[in-house]
């Protein structure tokens, strides 16, 4: 891998699984539970300066990659529960880039760690309430022209707040910004 994609995509990219096992999927939803903490842990107390920074040459400021993460967050959970409540769905996509432009992702990241931490306790209380039946409910995305089982949304969100988390953790160890990270 180039250095530039190094930095696009720390952990690699997204790559589904044949098939999940219930194990697997137990410690995505554990991933997907803990992710908030870490992050507050990592970005927290950080000031503008550093919030402001891209994590990549051409890249979002950690910053927006906060605010990013909660709108595509909220999106998966919605997008949970309609696969668990209709058959099926067809869900609404949207364009990620340029809800990032919105004015919100200018505001402090502090609304954004809160609403993070509240919808993470509300999205893994009912994800780890599931039976491996529950787990192959799907919904249909219609950009893609395909249906996503929810086992494979909840590896590909585990994955996904990973690698923005890596994005900015690797930009704080670049910087020796982690001083005050455990």
């Amino acid at each position: 891998m180039q250095d530039i994609d190094i930095l696009r995509y720390p952990i690699g990219k997204f790559a589904p699984a044949q098939t999940y096992t219930f194990e697997q999927t137990e410690a995505d939803i554990q991933q997907i539970a803990h992710l908030p903490k870490k992050l507050t842990d990592l970005v927290g107390k950080w000031g503008d300066d550093r919030l402001d920074t891209p994590y990549r040459p051409d890249g979002w400021t950690v910053r927006m990659l906060v605010h990013h993460i909660v709108d595509s967050h909220i999106n998966a959970y919605v997008r949970t529960k309609l696969a668990l409540t209709e058959d099926n769905p067809t869900i609404k996509p949207y364009k990620e880039a340029e809800w990032a432009k919105l004015p919100d992702s200018l505001l402090t990241i502090a609304p954004s760690l809160v609403i993070l931490s509240n919808l993470h306790l509300r999205w893994a209380t009912i994800l780890e309430s599931l039976a491996e039946t529950d787990l192959q409910r799907t919904y249909h995305h219609p950009e893609n022209g395909r249906d996503f089982s929810l086992n494979q949304v909840i590896a590909m969100y585990a994955w996904h707040g990973e690698h923005h988390y890596q994005h900015i953790y690797q930009l704080a160890a670049r910087n020796n910004w982690l001083e005050h990270v455990v």
